[in-house]
């Protein structure tokens, strides 16, 4: 439920389902290595979530983003998309 306002961006085309989520502070306090996963759309899910989820510092989810600016394309994304509702199920790494 408390995803419904990031589900309604994806409608509306600010977000997208699968991307480096979108964090809480301005581009200006990102160290300049962090800078890359600004240059895609956010989602609402990436790799971070299907690996470490809460449990991962903020440098090892920008690497993760960065594989997936890197990677991206529909059969990641479906790939991501499967083990995100599986993760949220098993409610795995959730805090």
């Amino acid at each position: 439920m408390d995803e419904l306002p990031q589900l309604l961006n994806v409608l509306n085309g600010s977000m997208s389902l699968v991307g480096p989520r979108p964090t809480s502070f301005a581009a200006e306090t990102y160290a300049p290595q962090h800078l890359r996963r600004l240059e895609v759309t956010p989602g609402l899910t990436g790799l971070w979530q299907i690996i470490g989820r809460a449990s991962m510092e903020f440098d090892e989810r920008v690497e993760l983003d960065v594989a997936y600016i890197e990677r991206r394309g529909i059969a990641l994304d479906i790939m991501i998309l499967v083990k995100t509702v599986t993760a949220v199920l098993e409610q795995r790494g959730a805090c």
